[in-house]
């Protein structure tokens, strides 16, 4: 546990020794009493009138190939809550173009890497309504995240603007400081992009080495052949499995906690709760949206897989040739999928394998 925190609702009315705090372009450092001090900012001209305490700094401008740290916190404690939103481009949403890192403790390399809409279940950079207990998508394209987030020493987090132009960043952290138990692992997240698969499986994860639980996925999936398309299993080696894997669902729609497609009365059903959904399905329009995309997550809040020594996630891109009745059988697709895995794991850990450049990322 986290020594004194209090974070549920059968916990919420004990009595706690942990500080909370939080980081804002309104106060950088979060230090008691030192928010909303700032004399000059981003909003300087609009608060020209008012001056200091009145919203002189709510935001901030992270340049071309800038990785701006929006926090570097002294430990040991837990962020409990990560809100933001991200500033468009000539009306656009550049979502794939910010890149939020997580640096857990004084490692080189980050635990989280994942670009920004795809780390809070928006991977199309187009808003989706997301309502569940991990992550929140609110209107107008709020992203918040409640993954617990223990350290003890230092937690340092960062966005990285990978577009060409200036973009805005509107961020608030909140975290407690607190003690932290030895059995406490670190939240890490990756990112995986297929486009297209080959041989028809997308690796969702591999590499992962050492003690953890896995808590989570969201997929980004573009459909590039009609007929139904999620016939997929998710397969999860741990511990040393090679060709057969330790849990093998049963297909794509189950995984996701849907049935049959997704499909009431002919059409996709968007649909939002606690621990899974399918908040976004983007249609095709006659013109220029060709395929059909859409936006998926499971969260194993309830259900945490855990390993000891190691784990691969792999998803099978699997549809279906023919029609119902008819010469009906599997197909071996070839669809554009992106991924985040979420997980929990002991320090050190191997790299995370790498993003990819600008034009990989590109949601075209």
């Amino acid at each position: 546990m986290i020594s004194g925190l209090h974070n549920s609702l059968s916990n919420l009315h004990r009595l706690s020794d942990a500080k909370t705090r939080s980081v804002s372009p309104e106060n950088f450092t979060g230090e008691k009493g030192k928010g909303g001090m700032a004399t000059e900012g981003a909003s300087s001209n609009d608060a020209r009138d008012l001056g200091q305490g009145w919203k002189v700094s709510p935001k901030v401008w992270v340049q071309p190939g800038e990785e701006f740290t929006l926090a570097d916190i002294e430990g040991p404690g837990a962020i409990q809550h990560i809100w933001l939103t991200l500033g468009r481009l000539k009306g656009k949403d550049v979502w794939r173009d910010f890149i939020f890192r997580i640096y857990w403790e004084d490692q080189e390399f980050p635990s989280v890497e994942v670009p920004a809409g795809d780390f809070f279940a928006n991977g199309w950079n187009e808003y989706a309504h997301v309502n569940s207990l991990a992550v929140c998508t609110n209107p107008a394209r709020g992203f918040n995240c409640y993954w617990t987030m223990p350290f003890r020493k230092r937690a340092r987090l960062t966005m990285e603007n990978r577009n060409p132009e200036p973009l805005i960043v509107y961020y608030q952290i909140d975290y407690a400081l607190s003690d932290v138990d030895e059995d406490i692992a670190y939240f890490c997240a990756s990112f995986r992009r297929s486009n297209p698969t080959v041989d028809g499986i997308h690796t969702v994860i591999d590499g992962i080495e050492g003690k953890g639980h896995y808590v989570g996925t969201y997929m980004a999936w573009q459909v590039n052949s009609n007929n139904w398309w999620g016939e997929g299993e998710l397969k999860f080696f741990m511990d040393g499995d090679t060709e057969f894997p330790t849990i093998c669902g049963t297909g794509t729609e189950d995984y996701f906690c849907g049935a049959y497609n997704f499909d009431v009365a002919a059409h996709y059903v968007e649909f939002s709760t606690a621990y899974a959904g399918m908040p976004q399905v983007i249609r095709p329009d006659g013109l220029y949206r060709a395929n059909t995309r859409f936006g998926l997550y499971r969260w194993h809040i309830t259900d945490p897989i855990r390993f000891e020594k190691d784990l691969r996630i792999t998803v099978q891109d699997l549809g279906l040739r023919g029609i119902k009745g008819i010469d009906r059988r599997f197909l071996k697709a070839q669809s554009d999928i992106s991924s985040v895995a979420y997980w929990y794991q002991t320090l050190p850990h191997k790299p995370l394998a790498p993003l990819g450049d600008r034009d990989e990322l590109e949601v075209i």
